[in-house]
């Protein structure tokens, strides 16, 4: 049987067919689900005619993260579409410019609280709105896509902040979501070459070292490798796992020092 074979879910942060959102969205339906996809803003005709790609087309409704009644409609939208909900990822990160880049020390506040609320708060915000329904899913679980947050990295600086603060949310949401059934998770990507990180200053510099310091060859440009985690973590193989950081970055976190090549 496909390993989603029958199960619900809602995918966040499709803006081209090179992010990892769009290949968790092409995999999955390959595996049997039955998707719906969301976008925001100028991005939503983006999004709309990304889904034209997918395997099959998938419905894209409009959701500002940061907007409580967009969350409510969307919400309402999954009640009347499927009564249920198995699994959501939440593929949404975002910092002005004057939050990235070596400016560390000189970023105002107000751009701090939008990194945060956009690419941390809204991890919650997106499962306690869709929380009645996935307490009506079958081993449903709540997933985002996060970047190693465990040390400080050239150029990231706030965003890295929001990510570090992402780790904990995903810690507190698996702790209140747990008795209610549903699991919380994190994967945890290495670089890859999507729109996302075309946004980061000095993200080509970044990338280049990866495979210095990664036991396992790094390919930036492979999305299929991170949405092979993604489906595990939705699916009900991974019935008993919450709170988890699963990393899908060659390696490159558990090593000390750059590797020697074989």
């Amino acid at each position: 049987m496909p390993l989603l074979e029958g199960r619900r879910l809602l995918i966040t942060g499709v803006l081209t067919d090179r992010s990892i959102a769009f290949a968790v969205a092409s995999e999955a339906q390959k595996e049997g689900a039955q998707i719906v996809l969301t976008g925001f803003g100028r991005g939503l005709r983006i999004t709309q005619r990304i889904a034209r790609r997918l395997p099959q087309e998938a419905d894209v409704l409009e959701m500002d993260v940061n907007d409580a009644d967009h969350l409510a409609a969307v919400a309402a939208d999954l009640e009347r579409r499927w009564g249920a909900l198995d699994g959501v990822l939440h593929a949404i990160a975002f910092a002005p410019a004057d939050a990235l880049g070596g400016g560390f020390l000189d970023t105002p506040a107000e751009s701090a609280e939008i990194a945060f609320r956009t690419s941390a708060y809204s991890y919650k915000a997106l499962a306690a709105a869709l929380l009645p329904l996935l307490e009506r899913g079958d081993d449903a679980s709540v997933l985002g896509l996060d970047f190693d947050a465990s040390v400080a990295w050239p150029i990231y600086d706030w965003m890295g902040v929001a990510k570090a603060a992402l780790e904990s949310v995903n810690r507190y949401l698996a702790r209140d979501l747990g008795p209610r059934g549903v699991r919380a998770n994190l994967v945890s990507a290495g670089p890859l070459q999507t729109m996302a990180a075309g946004s980061i200053p000095g993200f080509e510099q970044l990338a280049g070292a990866w495979n210095q310091m990664a036991p396992l060859h790094w390919d930036i440009e492979d999305t299929d490798a991170v949405a092979q985690a993604c489906l595990w973590l939705l699916s009900a193989r991974a019935r008993a796992i919450t709170g988890e950081i699963v990393h899908v970055d060659g390696g490159y976190h558990a090593m000390g020092a750059p590797v020697s090549p074989a």
